[in-house]
């Protein structure tokens, strides 16, 4: 079991930054992939960005590369979503996720186990 609380999320100006964090407790963190995902209203939850349990690769979304960075302190158990040049359509609740194994880019938005309970992000125009 994982226990996973999101924090960071606010209300931001387009062309703005947020750093979300997620802390992770219970069973080894650092065992685990990581992903962030993303849910507006009204919409399907999608993936953004994940990350391999080493750290050493790393996946986006096309709506948000060059924009956001994913990362993972496994000594803190803690994973962080850099997001910059903030959108209005990046306005959605975040959550981050874990699974067990290895992530490619076939599949780093599938197969999560553990979740957490989202933070909200809006981005104002």
């Amino acid at each position: 079991q994982v226990q996973l609380v999101e924090s960071g999320g606010g209300l931001v100006q387009a062309g703005g930054s947020l750093r979300l964090s997620c802390a992770a407790s219970g069973r080894a963190f650092s065992t685990y992939a990581m992903g962030w995902f993303r849910q507006a209203p009204g919409k399907e939850r999608d993936v953004v960005a994940a990350i391999t349990w080493s750290g050493v690769n790393t996946y986006y979304a096309d709506s948000v590369k060059g924009r956001f960075t994913v990362s993972r302190d496994n000594a803190k158990n803690t994973a962080y979503l850099q997001m910059n040049s903030l959108k209005p359509e990046d306005t959605a609740v975040y959550y981050c996720a874990v699974r067990s194994g290895s992530v490619t880019y076939y599949d780093y938005g599938y197969g999560y186990k553990y979740w957490g309970q989202g933070t909200q992000v809006t981005v104002s125009s």
